[in-house]
């Protein structure tokens, strides 16, 4: 099926200057402490610190529109053009020690800013809605007024949509959603491992169904889940039913001296598998944990890892590390946009550009070819640009079936999509890996202590 439609609007070059005034009574304020809050709609307001000059190809702020929201501010701006088109808002503030007894203290607010939205096209070509200066606050059309420098792009985003049909550890099979369409494309199998996972002699794809297949000899059963929370695994299949991609918990799920949560200072773990040359290899690493003093909040981190080393936490580079609601649960997201402003990926020479949105596809050389060229440049910053993929996690105690959006740059055969779909179903058993352990695990999640042989 085809890819859904996605808009992404970016917020970026932010600068702001301030007039030279020569009064005495009146301090300069100082655009080094000046920041906006950068509004649309319902979406959660974003914050960005303004300079004093603008920095060219710099994101300070996205928002992501699927198409039911792209759609309400088209029909919005047709049907009420009385009202005006729905604008993108910008409120301007700035924060000094040397305030004027007029202003007052604390943040002054100097005035807001509003871009009209015109989204026609948007979903088949990029453009550029504003750049340059505007004149901010009361004086607007005065010499008095401070400026604020900034670019709004739109631009194509399309992504493919994934959803569980029923929680991970039920092994449900995974849906590719197109509007009100679906179509299975993924199935998935849950169980549990029993030996330790050798990354120096790493099973067969084959062996690997063999070892998730395993009979109990005499014994009695007890519950290990009380005490720690291990060899979790689930093996993401295509429809022929070859395995494409796994999820392998590496490191156990225990509880820190003392306590019954898994602390930040030894959080449990998973390996992102893939297949190639007829065995699994490691693509990507899982940590979670409890975050400290706040039971409710599951803390992540995750990291890509470099072909042909060890899948260890020091060998993966991470590229997200945030917390999640373990109540409310929420959205874990891989999005390097705005990290963009922040951390360079590119050299001077290289070919990325914001207003033209050209960027060089993975693999290729930016630039003029010279060695040179990639000495500001991470691995995975480099192969992984703009949105990459999220995924709904659901709080604990409530159904979840995880709905996963993948850019569609970065699917390029079924083993890519697969890859985020096993991390999409390793952070939502994370929420439950992460349960205090007080607490019973639901009987799926349970693994019962015997004595094991292999088949």
């Amino acid at each position: 099926m085809d890819p859904c439609s996605f808009v992404r609007i970016l917020i970026g070059n932010l600068a702001l200057k301030f007039p030279v005034s020569s009064s005495s009574s009146t301090t300069k304020l100082s655009p080094s402490s000046s920041y906006c809050k950068i509004k649309l709609n319902n979406n959660s307001d974003q914050l960005a610190s303004l300079r004093q000059t603008h920095q060219e190809n710099t994101v300070a702020a996205c928002f992501n529109l699927d198409k039911t929201q792209f759609d309400a501010i088209l029909e919005k701006n047709k049907s009420q053009p009385s009202k005006g088109s729905t604008c993108l808002k910008i409120d301007v503030y700035s924060v000094s020690d040397e305030i004027s007894c007029v202003s007052g203290g604390g943040n002054k607010f100097l005035g807001r800013v509003s871009v009209p939205l015109d989204l026609r096209g948007a979903e088949s070509r990029a453009s550029v809605i504003h750049n340059g200066w505007v004149c901010v606050g009361e004086n607007k059309n005065k010499k008095g007024s401070a400026q604020l420098y900034f670019t709004v792009r739109v631009e194509p985003d399309p992504r493919f949509v994934f959803q569980f049909g029923g929680e991970p550890e039920c092994s449900p099979q995974v849906f590719q959603v197109q509007g009100s369409v679906k179509q299975a494309v993924f199935t998935c199998k849950f169980g549990f491992r029993n030996c330790d996972w050798n990354l120096v002699s790493r099973p067969s794809m084959t062996e690997e169904n063999t070892l998730m297949t395993c009979l109990p000899s005499f014994g009695i059963e007890k519950d290990q889940s009380s005490k720690e929370r291990k060899g979790w695994s689930i093996t993401i299949h295509d429809l022929s039913g070859s395995p494409v991609a796994m999820a392998s918990m590496v490191t156990p799920f225990v509880p820190s001296p003392g306590s019954d949560r898994v602390s930040r200072s030894n959080p449990g773990a998973w390996l992102i598998l893939r297949p190639g040359n007829y065995t699994w290899k490691p693509w990507g690493r899982l940590e979670a944990w409890r975050e400290p003093g706040n039971s409710d909040t599951l803390g992540y981190r995750f990291g890509l890892i470099h072909d042909n080393i060890a899948a260890t936490s020091a060998a993966a580079t991470t590229v997200v590390s945030s917390s999640l609601s373990s109540k409310r649960g929420g959205k874990f997201t891989l999005d390097t946009t705005t990290s963009l402003a922040s951390t360079p990926v590119h050299s001077p020479h290289s070919s990325c550009d914001f207003g033209s949105g050209s960027w060089p596809t993975p693999g290729s050389r930016p630039g003029s070819g010279s060695g040179s060229d990639f000495q500001f440049c991470t691995w995975p910053s480099f192969m992984y640009r703009g949105f990459v993929m999220s995924s709904t996690v659901e709080g604990v105690g409530k159904v979840s079936k995880p709905e996963v959006e993948i850019g569609v740059q970065h699917v390029t055969c079924t083993e890519d999509a697969a890859a985020y779909v096993a991390l999409a179903a390793a952070l939502d058993l994370s929420m439950d890996a992460c349960k205090l352990f007080s607490q019973k695990l639901r009987k799926e999640l349970r693994q019962q202590m015997r004595n094991w042989f292999v088949v």
